[in-house]
């Protein structure tokens, strides 16, 4: 049977409901809590306060610590300490940090200097700030007292007359959770150190030694977040006859030390290629040839300008990495997108590249990037590129260094991003 066509009024979109997600927040059953990044309490829901048997009053506005302190009464009280090391990391990290169950004894505010044993099993999640920062932590807890005091109350019997098997049993858990949180601990020293040393190897390679002889220039560098500070983006200054030097900014795909370490061949190849032939293009070609016998070099970008400042002109050469952008002193922004070929080591033969100049007036400034800078989930380039030039537009009269630091404020990348950035401001 056919079914009936819809009218006009049944076809027309259902308007949807508006929210009111504070009222869903105070709703939500299970305890949450809301910090800011100095770990003081700003909102708190029903189930929380429930929980703790407490008032918002008693809460709003306290030092988290402050309002739950350790138990002066337990010798191995730790659950200030654990707690704080796990909020701690989540704002490092930007970063859900699940705690192993921890038990964590509340005052009775009825009975100042008196404390009930709690057990929780918490979670804390942070939400980032328009700047990548961590704005807020959630704090979401479960209350697991009944469950870990089911053990001692078998048939209604009390603690004292448990069975020796349970007695054992609930030893054995508590040590398992105390063993789990200490090797937690350890990993999370282990992975500290290694971001430390990851970090320390990626600025060693990064180094620009002509860079201190250009005032002009500025330069960042920010690691993907929650990466181990090991990627594969670079940059690179390189002074050249009187009056002329090299910038270059490049993309290793993939992330992790051996990405790091074709970005340092790589990097170091188009460097010498910079200063040994004539033009961008030219050294792009020799770089094209070396990234061939290179594993992992297949489909890395990169970008190489000479600028003449006697002439005013850059001469440029793309090997498939996003476009740079002149902003002129008037606010307008050219996109350098006129020579570009295929990534290093993408062709199987030798082929020339295409190269292209562009004159500047002094005043303009040359934004170079890597992807990461631009790119994100369900967007595509030009998205991001109309953001780049539309907060480049905003200031066209800062230096390179402010611009460099509004430029990643203004795209929300100051904390990093899901690639890692690689960015180089020139004032000409």
């Amino acid at each position: 049977m056919a079914l009936p066509e819809r009218g006009d009024d049944e076809q027309r979109a259902v308007p949807a409901p508006r929210i009111d997600y504070a009222a869903l927040f105070a709703a939500t059953p299970s305890p949450y809590l809301v910090l800011d990044a100095a770990l003081v309490i700003v909102s708190v829901n029903r189930a929380y306060l429930e929980a703790t048997r407490r008032t918002r009053d008693d809460l709003i506005g306290q030092y988290i610590f402050d309002a739950f302190p350790d138990n002066p009464a337990d010798p191995l009280a730790d659950g200030v300490r654990n707690l704080s090391a796990s909020l701690r990391r989540v704002l490092s990290s930007r970063e859900p940090d699940t705690m192993a169950a921890q038990r964590y004894d509340i005052p009775l505010v009825a009975e100042p200097g008196r404390f009930e044993e709690r057990w929780w099993s918490p979670i804390n999640t942070p939400v980032l700030g328009p700047d990548g920062t961590v704005a807020w932590i959630i704090h979401r807890v479960e209350d697991v007292t009944a469950f870990v005091q089911a053990r001692r109350h078998r048939h209604g019997l009390q603690g004292s007359e448990l069975s020796a098997r349970e007695r054992a049993m609930e030893a054995e858990l508590y040590a398992r959770a105390r063993e789990l949180q200490r090797l937690n601990d350890q990993l999370r020293e282990a992975h500290a150190r290694e971001r430390k040393v990851a970090l320390t190897l990626q600025e060693a390679m990064l180094h620009s030694p002509d860079l201190v002889q250009h005032e002009d220039i500025a330069v960042r560098y920010l690691p993907a977040a929650g990466s181990l500070n090991v990627c594969g983006d670079w940059y690179d200054v390189v002074n050249l006859s009187a009056g002329c030097y090299a910038v270059a900014v490049g993309d290793v795909v993939g992330h992790g030390l051996e990405a790091a370490s074709v970005m340092g061949m790589l990097r170091s190849a188009l460097s010498a290629a910079m200063r040994t032939v004539d033009g961008p293009a030219k050294a792009l070609e020799v770089v094209g040839q070396y990234a061939r016998c290179v594993e992992g070099a297949m489909a890395t970008t990169a970008f190489s300008a000479l600028i003449d400042k006697e002439r005013h002109t850059i001469s440029y050469s793309s090997a498939g990495h996003p476009p740079p952008v002149l902003l002129h002193g008037d606010g307008r922004c050219e996109l350098l997108n006129r020579a570009t070929d295929p990534p290093l080591g993408a062709r199987p033969a030798h082929a020339p590249r295409p190269q292209a100049a562009l004159s500047y007036r002094p005043g303009d400034t040359l934004v170079l990037y890597t992807d990461g800078l631009i790119e994100r989930r369900q967007e595509d380039i030009y998205t991001g590129l109309a953001r780049l030039t539309s907060a480049l537009a905003e200031k066209p009269g800062l230096g390179a260094e402010s611009l460099a630091d509004t430029l990643l404020n203004r795209l929300g990348v100051t904390g990093g991003a899901a690639d890692d950035i690689a960015l180089v401001t020139v004032r000409l």
